[in-house]
């Protein structure tokens, strides 16, 4: 089975190329005090609002600071925020997501109307209402994102749960006095794996837009660190003067999100032949 949806997903030319891109930003990511050219943090407002140049590939931004190694150090921030939040959402709403189909009842019920009231507001209003109170900064951001990312992999554990907590083995495992954890651990959660890695996937993409979101409004990252979504913000009032600014940026967060989605969707239709 896993060669088999190594080749779906090798044959699905998009997400091999989405999956690609990834692989290439997080490497630079990783070694980027090795790849960045400059200090991140360095100002030089002697050589403020350059223009591409040998010493500075993607100019400079209104404090001097060069922007390519700004973008790279970025692509670290961006990354861990996206993976602290889906990561979080992913352990908590998969582990409610199997609590509720295993009790049914009561429990399930109310389990659907919580995800059914979270689902209704919009991703981005209600990521700001709670920054907005925790107070801006990286922790609040990864609460928020956490918080909006739980209910998708909640709702999708509970439904392919609800397939295996009836199963022949899982009932014979019962009777045979295995405990709930064991059986939840051993028997359901395995058949849970391939849409919460797909979600999981996809998802992250999301986070990454959220994260951005909010640095941009100013409720998330905050100065001085290099963020895509606070560099873009600043960028955007520059961009008459340095366009570059903001256009770097912009494209870094399209091109990971868009990377994301697209190697999500591989995964899904690679895991599961019936898509």
């Amino acid at each position: 089975m896993r060669r088999e949806a190594r080749t779906r997903f090798l044959a699905n030319r998009a997400a091999v190329a989405g999956a690609v891109l990834l692989a290439a930003v997080a490497t630079a990511a990783v070694f980027a005090p090795w790849l960045a050219p400059h200090d991140p943090l360095a100002i030089d407002l002697a050589n403020n609002f350059q223009g591409s140049t040998w010493a500075h590939p993607l100019g400079t931004d209104h404090l001097g600071r060069d922007t390519l190694s700004r973008l790279l150090y970025g692509a670290r921030v961006s990354l861990l925020l996206a993976g602290l939040s889906v990561g979080s959402a992913l352990v908590l709403g998969v582990a409610t997501g199997l609590a509720a189909a295993w009790h049914r009842g009561w429990v399930d019920a109310a389990f659907v109307r919580v995800v059914d009231v979270l689902l209704a507001f919009p991703d981005m209003l209600l990521a700001i209402a709670m920054v907005a109170m925790l107070g801006p900064g990286n922790v609040s951001t990864v609460v928020a994102v956490s918080v909006l990312a739980l209910p998708n992999f909640a709702r999708v554990t509970r439904a392919s749960a609800l397939a295996a907590v009836s199963r022949e083995y899982v009932l014979a495992s019962r009777a045979a006095g295995a405990s709930t954890t064991w059986m939840l651990v051993r028997h359901v959660l395995p058949m849970c794996l391939s849409p919460i890695v797909a979600q999981a996937t996809a998802m992250l993409g999301t986070a990454i837009l959220l994260a951005s979101g909010l640095s941009f409004l100013g409720l998330g990252v905050q100065p001085p660190a290099a963020e895509w979504g606070a560099m873009l913000s600043r960028g955007r009032d520059l961009i008459r003067t340095a366009p570059i600014g903001a256009f770097a940026p912009g494209m870094a967060i399209t091109l990971v999100a868009l990377s994301f989605s697209l190697a999500g969707d591989g995964l899904r239709d690679a895991l599961d032949p019936k898509n």
